[in-house]
């Protein structure tokens, strides 16, 4: 058997050489690929480490809370924006926004939310879920404005326009100024302060756009490569019931992973690299496995760092597999049989 990354390019390269002859007769020969060279990087992880601040994000493998913030920011448009109204009351309303290229959210309040004015203090709470298996969410805190400038109320009806497809009254528009924000990876977890300056210097991540579908291609025809990954690359102690991955970005992937003997984990597995496209996310998937598709198989040693930090992930009720099984009942399921 090959491994499934070969559906998604025609020619899978690799550059290792083997000590003993390999059957595959239909396989076409892979080439040369750097990915697989030997400055394959070793592979690390900081799954359950807190980012260090952007300045420092690079020599990390996975986003800083402030780039996960504009992630989120640009890939939402709906959240919840919440403020004291004339009672003294915290009072919450579902709101739509758009995002200028700092960040900064723009609202669109009619005369009936007139009860905002009161306190110009102000939070804008915003989820994004992710494969239907964590919610990384971010609040937003700062001050509710309403901007006078007539070049800036044009940007802002011009971004509003290409977000949502509709025209605006300029009379409408308010903007949140930022202060500082809120980042959690997902419910009940901890969170991460960010600076507004961070923020605004922060970039969302290139693979933001077409995340959602890379993931969903990965669960539905690369399943055992990502099942595989788990086995290579990380140093586990228990059987793998199902792996799943979460989401991507430039940096790397997240991958769920059930046990029937431990439960349910995350796991973050690193690119060689820094990818920046679809082309690179794909590429360096391909590259890694065929990596450990040799691996399994001993066709080369194993001469990288395995990943050895898993985040246990109490269970919700909300987690389901590739097939929309829930991830519990196949534990249940294998321990009964």
């Amino acid at each position: 058997m090959v491994p499934q990354s070969l559906s998604l390019t025609t020619h899978l390269p690799s550059s290792i050489s083997f000590s003993k002859p390999i059957n595959r007769a239909n396989v076409n020969p892979p080439k040369a690929n750097p990915l697989l060279k030997s400055s394959f990087e070793p592979l690390k992880c900081s799954v359950s480490v807190i980012s260090e601040p952007t300045h420092l994000s690079e020599l990390k493998n996975k986003p800083s809370p402030s780039e996960v913030s504009r992630t989120i920011m640009e890939l939402a448009n709906v959240g919840t924006l919440s403020t004291l109204t004339q009672q003294s009351w915290p009072l919450g309303i579902g709101v739509r926004f758009a995002v200028d290229p700092e960040g900064t959210p723009i609202l669109c309040l009619h005369a009936s939310n007139s009860q905002f004015s009161y306190d110009r203090r102000s939070s804008l709470h915003v989820q994004l879920e992710q494969s239907g298996s964590r919610t990384p969410q971010c609040t937003i805190q700062g001050s509710l404005e309403k901007p006078e400038e007539r070049m800036v109320l044009r940007k802002y009806q011009s971004l509003w326009k290409k977000r949502f497809e509709e025209e605006v009254d300029e009379d409408s528009m308010y903007v949140v100024a930022v202060e500082r924000v809120f980042q959690m990876e997902d419910f009940e977890q901890d969170g991460h302060w960010v600076t507004s300056l961070d923020y605004r210097n922060s970039s969302p991540d290139p693979l933001r756009n077409f995340a959602e579908k890379f993931v969903n291609e990965i669960n539905s025809n690369n399943s055992e490569d990502v099942h595989r990954f788990c086995n290579v690359f990380v140093d586990l102690d228990f059987q793998v019931l199902q792996a799943k991955m979460i989401w991507v970005d430039r940096l790397g992937f997240d991958v769920q992973i059930s046990s029937p003997q431990k439960g349910i984990y995350e796991v973050r597995i690193p690119f060689p690299r820094e990818v920046t496209d679809e082309k690179g996310a794909k590429s360096s998937f391909n590259g890694m496995s065929q990596l450990a598709w040799e691996v399994e198989r001993n066709y080369v040693p194993l001469h990288f760092e395995k990943v050895k930090q898993l985040k246990h992930i109490k269970f919700r009720g909300r987690m389901r597999g590739a097939t929309g099984t829930s991830i519990l009942e196949l534990v249940k399921t294998l321990v009964h049989v």
